[in-house]
Formats: structure tokens, C-alpha cells, sequence
């Protein structure tokens, strides 16, 4: 798996912020109050947390431009919370205003960036800004889709995937490695174990289930010394944010 570029990487996360902000544009009044694809929350949560990741990450870059690092969020992840919680019913225009301005603010810090700005050292899991800007462009993708416009998992191109892939290796537990084989295209390994589970099915599905999500093309197929077995199971999503409860 081919580490991205900063290029390729500005490239895509103004990709997905033209997505997410035209998605939010086709929604009612009605829609923000109904339900997302994520147990428990309104599409008004996503919304309120596409926003405040983006200007969390936009904090992030204009901290690291001082030579400063700084919380991702405020209060941490209970601070995370209260804010999603706080913002999600408020009206679609707010929603859409906040969106706007989040991914305006986000997109104008990593759009300043030179090489050795996008080296910096930012809290975000102990990395740099590359690393935050991997973060918030799987942010955009993944809950774009948890939105439950017709955006899918489906949609997921092929380097998002494989990117996807690489960071979410954090999810397979000690002492296992899955071989993810998807469909037409050459496998891959992630885990360092000893015990090998095959992963069968379309490259987006085995996304979505790494990522949580409901695979939307097809059954996915998981066997272990040539014998079909239940998929495993996963470790939780590796968090930027600590959670102390």
C-alpha cells in the first residue's frame, strides 16, 4: 500500500469536501432530523460532526504553522461529544452555514501548506499534518456516506480503499493477519499474526466492514486453512481522540 502524496492528497479532500457540502445541499428541514446509517444518530450528528472534525483538523494546521500543537478537540472525547450533541438540531441552514465555513477553513490551512508544512508535528495520534490531512479526508468519505443520501460505501474509489486498508490494520486483533482478496485485483495483508483469515468479496465491501459500515454489493466470504468461517471479529476504530471512560 502505497503511502499518498500531499498532492494526490489535496486533491481528494477537496473531492470529498465538494461531495459532503453537495449532499448537504439536497436535504430538507425534514431530512436533518432522520436517521443516519449510524445507530443513534440524525443525519443533524453527522453533519455536526463533519463540522467539527474539520475545524478541529483546520485547528490542528494552524496551531503546527505557529510551531504549536493543540488538542484535537476541546474537553477531549467527552468534549467531542457534547459538541455533536449540542449542534445536531439546529436548523438546515445553520448546518449548511457551519459545514460551509468548516470546510472553507480547513481547506484554506491545508491549502497554504509547503513541503516541510505538511511535515509538521501535530497532536493528532502523535503525527504530522499529512497524517491529519489522511484523517479528515477519511472523514468526509466515510461519513458522507453514513449521511444516507445514496452515497454508499459503493462509491469508495480504489485508492481510498487501499489507503483505508493501511490505516485501519489497527482493527485486526493480536495474533491475526486477514488477507483481504478482493475481487480482480491482487491481495492484501494486513496484521502480523500467525493466523491467516482469507477476506473474500468486492474491494468497497471489505472497506465498509473494516470501517463498520454494511458491505452494499455483495457477501463478503471469509475462510481460514481453506474452510469457510464467521467473519472475525474486529478491534475498535483506532481513535485520535482518547477516551478515558
Amino acid at each position: 500500500m502505497t503511502a499518498i502524496t500531499p498532492d494526490a492528497l489535496l486533491t481528494e479532500l477537496h473531492k470529498a469536501a465538494d461531495v459532503v457540502a453537495s449532499q448537504a445541499g439536497k436535504l430538507t428541514e425534514a431530512d436533518v432530523t432522520a436517521s443516519s446509517t449510524l445507530p443513534g444518530w440524525t443525519r443533524g450528528h453527522v453533519l455536526a460532526h463533519i463540522t467539527g472534525i474539520s475545524n478541529a483538523m483546520a485547528r490542528q494546521l494552524e496551531f503546527a504553522d505557529r510551531g504549536e500543537t493543540v488538542d484535537l478537540y476541546d474537553g477531549g472525547h467527552e468534549g467531542r461529544t457534547k459538541a455533536i450533541e449540542m449542534a445536531a438540531g439546529h436548523t438546515l441552514a445553520q448546518h449548511r452555514a457551519d459545514l460551509d465555513s468548516a470546510l472553507e477553513r480547513a481547506l484554506r490551512a491545508f491549502d497554504s501548506l509547503d513541503a516541510a508544512g505538511w511535515q509538521a508535528p501535530i497532536s493528532y495520534r502523535g503525527g504530522v499534518v499529512l497524517d491529519g490531512g489522511a484523517a479528515l479526508w477519511r472523514e468526509l468519505v466515510i461519513h458522507t456516506s453514513d449521511l444516507n443520501t445514496g452515497l454508499g460505501p459503493e462509491t469508495w474509489s480504489r485508492t481510498f480503499c487501499e489507503q483505508l486498508f493501511g490505516f485501519l490494520a489497527a482493527r485486526v486483533p493480536e495474533g491475526q493477519k486477514f488477507v483481504l482478496q478482493p475481487l480482480g485485483l491482487p491481495p492484501v495483508s494486513i496484521g502480523t499474526g500467525n493466523r491467516s483469515t482469507v477476506i473474500n468479496g468486492m474491494l468497497t465491501d471489505i472497506a465498509a466492514w473494516l470501517a463498520g459500515r454494511e458491505p452494499s454489493l455483495g457477501s463478503l466470504r471469509a475462510s481460514a486453512a481453506a474452510d469457510g468461517v464467521d467473519l472475525p471479529e474486529l478491534l475498535p476504530w483506532p481513535s485520535g481522540v482518547p477516551i478515558t471512560k
